[in-house]
C-alpha cells in the first residue's frame, strides 16, 4: 500500500501552478485554499482570451496561464475546491497505466469516483471515450468532459486535467460548491452566452472540502 499524504496551502494561485516536481516526488495530494478570485486559462487558450485584464485587476481577480490544456476555469473563495493529485512515474507503471495519458486519466477518474461514493454521492460516472465537447468546450473547461473526468446524470462533477514530466504525473482536479457561469463568460473576450454552457454539479460544501482526504485514503486503500 502506498499512502497519499494531504497537504493545504494557500496564497499566490500562480506559484501554485507553476511548482515543478522533485526527482523525488512521493505520492501526494495537494489542496490550495483559493482566497482570492483568478481566472484560470488553459496553456492552448490564445492571450486576448480574456476580455479586459485591467478590468480584471481592478476586480481583484488574478489572471493565470496554466501549464495544462483545456479551457478556463474561475477559482473562487467558497465556490470552488482545488486538489492536485501527485503521482510518482514508478507508481502509474505499477499501476498499468505508465505512459498512457488516457488511461492514466480514467484510472484516476475511477479513484475520485469511489471517493464521491464513500461520501455518500452515488450515481458518480466516469468518462472514458474521447473528449465530449459542446461548442463552448475549447474556451470553458467545464463546457467539456475528457477522459477520466466524473459526471452525474450527464453533467460533470469533476474536472481533471494533467502534466506530464519524468518524475511523473500531477492531476489537477476542481469540484464546484457553486457554479456561476455567468461570472466566469463575463470575463472572457468571446460572447458566450451563459444558458447555453451544459450544467455542472454542485456539491455541499462540506462534502466538496473532504473530498480530497478521500481521494487520498482511495488511492491508498
Amino acid at each position: 500500500m502506498t499512502a497519499f499524504a494531504v497537504s493545504t496551502t494557500s496564497g499566490s494561485v500562480a506559484e501554485f501552478h507553476a511548482r515543478v516536481l522533485d526527482d523525488d516526488v512521493v505520492p501526494a495530494v495537494w489542496v490550495f485554499e483559493v482566497a482570492r478570485p483568478a481566472l484560470v486559462v488553459g496553456s492552448g487558450q490564445r492571450p486576448d482570451v480574456v476580455a479586459d485584464l485591467d478590468a480584471c485587476a481592478v476586480a481583484g481577480v488574478d489572471v493565470v496561464r496554466r501549464r495544462s490544456g483545456g479551457g478556463a476555469v474561475l477559482l473562487e473563495p467558497d465556490a470552488v475546491v482545488w486538489f492536485d493529485v501527485v503521482v510518482p512515474a514508478a507508481h502509474l507503471h505499477a499501476a498499468g497505466v505508465g505512459d498512457d495519458v488516457g488511461a492514466s486519466m480514467t484510472w484516476l477518474g475511477w479513484h475520485v469516483a469511489s471517493a464521491l461514493a464513500e461520501l455518500g454521492v452515488e450515481g458518480g460516472d466516469v468518462h472514458r471515450g474521447v473528449m465530449a465537447c459542446s461548442s463552448w468546450c475549447p474556451l470553458v473547461c467545464f463546457a467539456g468532459i475528457g477522459p477520466g473526468e466524473v459526471t452525474r446524470d450527464g453533467a460533470k462533477l469533476v474536472g481533471i486535467s494533467q502534466r506530464r514530466s519524468r518524475p511523473g504525473a500531477r492531476f489537477q482536479c476542481a469540484v464546484h460548491v457553486t457554479w456561476r457561469p455567468g461570472a466566469l463568460v463575463g470575463l472572457l473576450r468571446d460572447d458566450v452566452p451563459a444558458s447555453g454552457l451544459p450544467p455542472v454539479v454542485e456539491l455541499p460544501a462540506a462534502v466538496a472540502t473532504a473530498l480530497p482526504a478521500a481521494v487520498a485514503a482511495a488511492l491508498s486503500a
